[in-house]
């Protein structure tokens, strides 16, 4: 790929990540907020924290921060306040505000202070409210037994004068009418407390003031119909009128301090039912009063919320920016003289000529008498990896930092991923009829990208939605290998011609291959639609999808193999070439690889050979004749040749690499006793080319040995395993045409054959689920998990590291994509 540095954004490279560097920034101290807003917006620098010996509270900018934080607290606030009262922000794009941070500090302390007096106006208008709506219940309630009660004691004094009439005799003794007789001087005067207790607490109310009174009261408990709001807690409860007639002030006072406890709200009450009305009328009049004045209030609170929305987002932003930015310069470190602000940062080194531009924009635009210094340091630190990206490629890219970070320059498998990933994907979902339901269903996503990408969407839809080009390739090549398969929905189609095929007479559907003969030319595209139905169908593609798995697999693991000798080559490690690759590429090719070369032989040949004997032989029986597996001349030779060299292989990879790096380091070191001292770039070289990266570190013969040992044994191991590891693109790819083929004849043909409406509905319905359910999500997601598998143990494990770090820019591009 070219490297043209002309314009702004060089051409994308994304094989090695970008040549980045080490820079110095001497900042003057009035120049120095404005020169790191600039940064901010150009989001090419990573800096370095120089004082991360210090505190938060001893770094220079500690008090902007807190001003900051206090401003961001209240905007939380806003947004609570705006969340509870149904108004949500404005949606309008975020422009730069040019206020300044004093004025912004300054304004949202005025309106919380506003925000804050109106709310508790409105509570406790609320709260009077709530308090004269239960007083007005407790008047009507209660003044409702004063009378049933009074005529229900009026009847009962006449029915009992009337049978005292009726039973008057002689016999009736004289104290008896002493006894019965009232004397009204006598009565006691009874007390009463009214008010409302929740309805869930009125049994325990009652018997705590029958035990505390010793049965010394009278209660009557009115339900109230619907739930009212409670005057303390604000919540709606089901609550009951209670009234407690007592005698005596000790008694008075423990039904005072009950009620207390229970959270029973008392109301005064009159008995003269012209008093009541009164009450009631004065209540009422109060109630509309408040009810005028708390709608008010709300709609002025409304409107102040509203007004606070119209301007949240870029209030908010702008403390986010001014955070950030003081965040950064707390990073920074002061010179002796106090004047000036030294930054240490990476960068990309096609970033140079923008940097300097931005510190000079900002020298002019702040009247700074001093420009900002900028310079390239030199240094031994390992540089964080930057690979830059665009909307299509970045998820496949996360793809691969999801395994591991690629380290500095290190070949980067997220090029290949691109194609490699939907299409061994596509292997295991290959069906036409179901990538296009996902093609249509990622296309929505992406013709509705920008309207989507502003939008707050749910955890799975959202994840769905950045991904949504890597299911668009996925489901693009499932199409691909559906055409090759020859499936939609399980149902062959004559797509490209006829069948090569037709059958001898009308019972070959129930034979095999053999009662079809060859009419006309080979099916030119994918498998023949004769297949279909057949009792060979599934022998067949069974044979074909497994020798295709090991093919596929092999080529990719080939593929990891050359990449690493891509990397040893970058690096300048020749021994990891020697030692390493041709080894490797020796091994696997001399098993595997002549493996691939007898399946494709087979395949050109149409022979007969058994490959499982082929191969199980070679090991236990090199020397033996071949007979009729035989393929071609000389594959007796030239199997022990290949077994031989694989053999070599073994002890190639695990014996010389160590001590090659022994006497490399003793030779280093033996050197330096008696040469000058390197220059600063010859020791940043040597320590670059330093293929173990121990420097000048004591070598550990023994830990580089048993670490080479595992590399050996995982290696061989490997190839064996990862090559069986493949063989899970037949199985699921058997399995996803099974189940079409169970959804589509046991669901949709067995309701077309029953000739009933109802029937048929019915199982298209379940058809459609079915289908989308488990074909279209459940095995999606499978053949996802197994192809991200394969690329990152069975590909990635040959020559990926992926122990760097990512680079990550002081940005307000990454401060907007937080808040989506």
């Amino acid at each position: 790929m070219g490297d043209t540095r002309g314009g702004c954004c060089p051409p994308m490279d994304l094989f090695r990540s970008e040549t980045m560097q080490l820079v110095q920034l001497i900042i003057p101290m009035e120049s120095a907020r404005l020169t790191v807003y600039y940064l901010g917006k150009l989001g090419l620098l990573q800096f370095k924290d120089l004082n991360s010996d210090k505190s938060p509270f001893q770094r220079t900018y500690a008090g902007q921060i807190k001003k900051c934080g206090e401003m961001a607290r209240t905007l939380r606030f806003f947004k609570e306040q705006m969340l509870k009262a149904g108004v949500s922000p404005s949606a309008k794009s975020v422009e730069e505000t040019e206020i300044d941070v004093d004025d912004l500090e300054v304004k949202l302390a005025e309106l919380e202070a506003e925000l804050t007096e109106m709310n508790a106006n409105g509570e406790k208008l609320q709260r009077s409210y709530n308090e004269l709506v239960e007083y007005k219940i407790v008047l009507r309630k209660a003044g409702d037994f004063f009378p049933s009660a009074q005529h229900s004691a009026t009847a009962r004094q006449r029915e009992m004068e009337l049978n005292q009439m009726v039973e008057e005799s002689i016999e009736t003794p004289l104290l008896q009418e002493q006894a019965t007789s009232t004397d009204l001087s006598k009565q006691v005067k009874l007390g009463f407390v009214t008010g409302l207790v929740s309805r869930g607490k009125s049994m325990a109310f009652e018997r705590i003031l029958f035990r505390a009174t010793r049965g010394n009261v009278f209660l009557k408990q009115v339900p109230i119909e619907a739930p009212i709001t409670d005057p303390v807690s604000g919540e709606k409860m089901e609550k009951n009128v209670f009234m407690v007639f007592y005698s005596g002030e000790r008694v008075k006072n423990k039904i005072l301090k009950i009620c207390d406890a229970f959270g029973a709200n008392r109301y005064p009450f009159a008995e003269d039912c012209g008093k009541q009305a009164l009450m009631i009328s004065e209540v009422s009049g109060k109630i509309s009063e408040l009810k005028s004045t708390i709608d008010a209030g709300l709609l002025h609170r409304d409107h102040l919320l509203r007004t606070i929305g119209d301007q949240f987002e870029q209030w908010n932003l702008k403390v986010k920016k001014e955070k950030s930015i003081h965040h950064t310069l707390n990073m920074l470190s002061l010179d002796v003289t106090k004047k000036c602000l030294v930054a240490e940062a990476w960068s990309p080194v096609f970033a140079t000529k923008q940097i300097q531009d931005v510190l000079q924009r900002a020298s002019v635009d702040s009247n700074s008498q001093v420009g900002a210094i900028f310079q390239v340091l030199h240094t031994r630190e390992s540089p964080p990896t930057y690979f830059r990206t665009n909307k299509f490629t970045s998820a496949f890219q996360e793809i691969v930092d999801a395994y591991g970070v690629a380290k500095y320059q290190e070949a980067n498998p997220g090029v290949y991923t691109i194609v490699t990933f939907p299409f061994l994907f596509a292997v295991m979902f290959g069906d036409w009829g179901h990538g296009i339901c996902l093609l249509l269903a990622t296309l929505f996503f992406i013709i509705r990208e920008k309207k989507l990408s502003s939008q707050k969407l749910g955890d799975i839809t959202e994840m769905t939605f950045g991904g949504r080009y890597v299911i668009m390739m996925m489901s693009l090549f499932s199409i691909y290998t559906g055409f090759i398969y020859n499936e939609c929905f399980s149902v062959a189609f004559d797509l490209f011609a006829p069948s090569a095929y037709a059958c001898r007479d009308l019972s070959c559907r129930d034979a095999d291959s053999i009662g079809l003969i060859k009419v006309r030319d080979t099916y030119p595209f994918g498998v023949d639609p004769a297949w279909h139905g057949t009792r060979s169908e599934l022998p067949f593609l069974n044979s074909l999808k497994m020798k295709m798995s090991i093919l596929l697999g092999v080529a990719q693991m080939n593929l990891g193999i050359l990449i690493s000798y891509s990397n040893a080559t970058f690096f300048g490690k020749s021994l990891n070439i020697w030692f390493q690759f041709i080894p490797q590429m020796i091994f696997l090719n001399s098993l595997f690889g002549y493996l691939s070369l007898l399946i494709i032989v087979k395949w050109c040949t149409g022979s007969q050979a058994d490959l499982y004997h082929i191969m199980i032989y070679m090991f236990l029986s090199p020397t033996d004749e071949l007979g009729d597996n035989q393929l071609f001349p000389y594959q007796k030779t030239v199997q022990l040749v290949l077994l031989l060299l694989a053999l070599v292989s073994v002890p190639w990879m695990l014996l010389p690499k160590p001590f090659l790096l022994k006497k490399q380091h003793e030779n280093r070191h033996q050197g330096q006793s008696y040469t000058q001292v390197q220059s600063t770039d010859d020791a940043l070289s040597e320590a670059n080319h330093d293929s173990h990266g121990h420097g000048h570190e004591e070598f550990e013969f023994s830990e580089v040995f048993v670490h080479q040992l595992i590399h050996t044994i995982e290696f061989v191991l490997g190839a064996v395993s990862n090559t069986a590891s493949y063989l899970r693109l037949w199985a699921l790819s058997l399995a996803h045409s099974q189940l079409s083929i169970v959804f589509y004849e046991k669901v949709l043909l067995l309701a077309w054959g029953y000739n009933n409406m109802v029937i048929l509905v019915v199982g298209i319905i379940i058809f459609i689920f079915a289908t989308v359910g488990v074909l279209l999500i459940m095995e999606t997601l499978s053949a996802f998990l197994h192809a991200l598998r394969l690329h990152w143990v069975e590909f990635q494990n040959k020559f990926y590291e992926g122990d760097g770090y990512k680079f990550y820019p002081f940005s307000f591009i990454l401060i907007d994509d937080e808040d989506h």
